[in-house]
């Protein structure tokens, strides 16, 4: 049986309906909030739903065969996968916002808050710019209003909550969807399997 993980949210709608276009069924109870994993035993597969931040280590790990993990989080965990397709699905961006629009202006050591610690210490070091990063888990608007932070790294898709809590966007540091990875040692061992979910995807892509 092959194993697939799929990242829980919007991610996750987008996901089925994108399955569904390629002729994969995935079991009308996945959306079920409390079934963390349901199987398909006419198609050999099993479907289990995963935070998107976890997404990657459970394919990596081999405790998934294949999952859909959005790019930013590929990028900042860095997981030993094969990245094979990009599918256009869950768009969004990684930003640097701030409340005060001049902030980079500042000559002293910015505080940053963001989910993405990894992400933002490399884009600040492209930069030549020192920044001393806060990791939060949530609520990462709130950390300048609070007077946290300076500014916040985080991902956006219409920009709206920045909106409502007086952050402006000024810089875009990544442009981010969702990709299809696949475990090393199961692109080998199950390579059949594997190669069918692919084929599909790639005729509605």
């Amino acid at each position: 049986m092959i194993r697939i993980a799929l990242s829980k949210g919007k991610l996750l709608d987008e996901a089925i309906a994108l399955f569904a276009r390629a002729g994969i069924s995935v079991p009308e109870e996945i959306r079920d909030s409390r079934k963390l994993q349901v199987t398909d035993a006419r198609s050999d597969r099993a479907f289990m739903v995963v935070r998107a931040q976890d997404a990657a280590t459970y394919v990596a790990q081999g405790a998934a065969d294949i999952g859909i993990v959005g790019r930013d989080v590929l990028m900042e965990q860095e997981e030993d996968l094969y990245q094979m397709l990009d599918l256009g699905i869950g768009p969004c961006r990684l930003v640097l916002a701030a409340k005060d629009p001049t902030v980079l202006s500042k000559t002293s050591t910015l505080r940053i808050a963001t989910k993405y610690p990894n992400l933002t210490r490399s884009y600040f070091l492209s930069k030549g710019r020192a920044c001393s990063v806060i990791k939060l888990y949530g609520s990462v608007e709130l950390a300048p209003l609070v007077n946290l932070a300076d500014a916040i790294v985080d991902l956006v898709s219409t920009g709206e909550t920045l909106r409502q809590n007086g952050l402006v966007v000024l810089e875009e540091i990544l442009k981010s969807t969702a990709v299809l990875v696949v475990n090393r040692v199961s692109l080998k061992m199950n390579a059949a399997k594997v190669d069918e979910i692919l084929s599909a995807l790639k005729k509605v892509l």
